[in-house]
């Protein structure tokens, strides 16, 4: 039975904050306390997180903590007085991309450093035109909104974006075999690029998350994402490459998820992990178009990249490159993922299991052959792993992909524990489900 507290916490907040103010889980969480990988409810029950990415290095990281107190403390301006914090940050930041992406511009949110990076791009190109994929989320202003194909209305009336198909080697497209897959997905880029050339919009960037994390960290058809850059590019449009979920290291292998294709974009814009809670973004690009878009329309925020900003965002660097939590998520990655390949062998329901570091997509199936998305069976497994105690979610185009992204200092007895109940919870659902 609900407990009463959070019942009634549940209507007031709806009175405040509208009834349809999302919440995850059938029984909503009343937390009140984080730490490392671990989550407390107001009763004391702990919960292990395998889904937060916001908390890049654990929920209440001592050192971050410290970081904030200490300039916090001391002071706290906006960027038009000088400061060192925000010198030092943005070298060193700018100093794990690719020697072309050598300028930043720091904002609050990742909405709005796609809000930027789409007004950087336009400003250069000339054009308005934005291609995403058909189940895209880059937040939620105004500009970034109708970029939202996977669930934002503004997306069905914009004619500034178009989509293409979620470029997915494992469903494919209909009539289409897998080696024409990267040509068949790349020639709906170029319908779109002919399409707002026809309409006189132009087309000024495609922008993807270089994971393809909102999809369901997508395995792209090899070559795909190179060719259709290409293509933009030669219409005189840019790559923005959104890591605002994947960034940060979660790959294990590189810095940055873009970093395992052949191809730089031109901006990246970075948000969620930056701060590990704190408000903190930005938009890191080649230096001229930066300098170009300044020089245009003069770019500041009050709050972005202030002293304690800053401060935060280097103790996240440090806690990172101190604490080797690049080569964990390599090798705890590996753990979770030969492990989650093995309850695949032992339950149907799981059609496919994909990889990035800390990062896996577990795709649920009602029938392997078919590929038909299990929708009720995944939403059905989040809640039971709630009440055993693991918070996970669901992604991709149906809700039928488990999402798993813990904090980064996530460690094999997390990963055992995780799995354990995975496995537990995927023998109940197996149990309920019909023949």
């Amino acid at each position: 039975m609900e407990n009463p507290s959070v019942k009634s916490l549940v209507a007031r907040r709806s009175k405040v904050l509208s009834q349809h103010s999302p919440l995850f889980y059938d029984q909503p969480l009343h937390l009140v306390k984080g730490e490392g990988v671990w989550l407390f409810d107001y009763q004391g029950r702990r919960y292990l997180d395998v889904y937060n990415n916001v908390p890049h290095v654990g929920h209440c990281n001592p050192r971050v903590v410290e970081a904030m107190r200490q300039q916090a403390s001391t002071l706290n301006i906006h960027t038009r007085y000088l400061h060192q914090n925000i010198v030092d940050y943005v070298e060193r930041l700018t100093a794990t991309f690719d020697l072309s992406l050598s300028m930043a511009m720091l904002t609050c949110t990742g909405s709005e450093a796609n809000e930027l990076a789409l007004r950087m791009a336009r400003h250069y190109s000339g054009a308005m035109g934005v291609i995403v994929t058909d189940c895209a989320y880059h937040g939620n202003t105004e500009a970034v909104a109708e970029l939202g194909t996977a669930f934002m209305p503004d997306s069905k009336t914009t004619k500034r974006v178009k989509a293409f198909a979620s470029p997915d080697s494992y469903r494919g497209l209909a009539n289409v075999k897998e080696k024409d897959l990267a040509d068949a997905y790349g020639s709906q880029v170029q319908r779109a690029i002919d399409e707002f050339h026809d309409e006189g919009i132009g087309v000024a960037a495609i922008l993807v998350c270089p994971a393809f994390a909102n999809e369901g960290l997508l395995d792209l058809p090899k070559g795909f994402l190179e060719n259709a850059v290409a293509k933009v590019r030669r219409a005189g449009g840019l790559f923005i490459a959104d890591e605002v979920q994947v960034g940060f290291g979660r790959t294990g292998r590189h810095m940055w998820a873009h970093q395992q294709y052949g191809v730089t974009p031109d901006i990246v814009t970075l948000g969620k992990p930056m701060g590990n809670g704190y408000p903190l973004a930005g938009v890191v690009a080649r230096g001229e178009l930066i300098e170009q878009f300044s020089q245009h329309a003069m770019y500041f925020n009050t709050f972005g990249g202030t002293p304690v900003a800053c401060a935060i965002g280097m103790a996240v660097l440090d806690v990172l490159e101190h604490d080797n939590l690049l080569e964990n998520a390599i090798k705890t990655g590996g753990y979770v993922k030969d492990q989650l390949v093995a309850l695949q062998r032992r339950h149907a329901i799981i059609g496919d299991v994909r990889d990035q570091g800390l990062f896996f997509a577990v795709e649920l199936v009602k029938d392997r052959q078919n590929k038909d998305p299990a929708i009720d069976e995944a939403n059905r497994v989040i809640n039971l792993m709630r009440n055993h105690g693991v918070l996970i979610s669901t992604i991709g185009k149906y809700q039928s992909i488990l999402k798993v992204r813990p904090p980064m200092p996530f460690y094999q007895e997390h990963a055992e524990l995780f799995i354990s109940t995975l496995d537990k919870v995927l023998q109940i659902v197996d149990s309920e489900t019909p023949l």
